[in-house]
């Protein structure tokens, strides 16, 4: 079972940005030094799923000031992104990655088999030397909040002992 405080699932994925197909690994990334905020979505097409993704979209310059690499994932093919992407979602800053064996997802532990297997809603931020450090997992049908994930990080690169509702620039413990 994945645990923060343990090295996160390594996982080598084919994603979809700007018009482009690749590979992305969560260890290319973290020899990069960059920290990784990797979040699982249910499918592509669907309702609660792109307000998510948009959102992200959105704060991608925050993201950027906080030296992380964002990545959105599903069990989606690659050209199912692609075709959603150029359908509705518009340009993105950041790839949709295919997990499309289940196997990251998997190992995420947030697979449901019983909903034919999709991902739940998985939010998770991985530190640059491959740790994870922060893990929250919702229900199919409840949103995230992206404001909280960028928090969230922020306080994590701090490094000290953030109190509830730190926000940047406050002080610590």
């Amino acid at each position: 079972m994945i645990k923060v405080g343990q090295p996160a699932p390594d996982f080598t994925l084919q994603g979809y940005q700007d018009g482009k197909f690749a590979e992305y690994s969560l260890s290319q990334i973290n020899g990069s030094g960059k920290w990784v905020v990797l979040f699982f979505y249910p499918l592509d097409f669907t309702f609660v799923c792109p307000t998510e993704i948009t959102g992200f979209n959105k704060k991608i310059e925050e993201f950027d000031k906080l030296g992380a690499q964002v990545l959105g994932a599903s069990v989606d093919s690659v050209h199912s992104h692609k075709a959603w992407v150029e359908k509705d979602l518009g340009k993105l800053e950041f790839p949709l990655l295919s997990d499309f064996k289940k196997e990251t997802a998997d190992s995420y532990n947030i697979l449901v088999d019983d909903d034919g297997g999709v991902a739940l809603r998985g939010t998770f931020i991985i530190d640059p030397s491959g740790i994870l450090r922060y893990a929250v997992v919702s229900d199919l049908n409840v949103g995230r909040s992206i404001d909280e994930t960028v928090r969230v990080l922020s306080a994590l690169k701090n490094g000290g002992l953030c109190p509830v509702e730190w926000e940047e620039g406050e002080s610590t413990l």
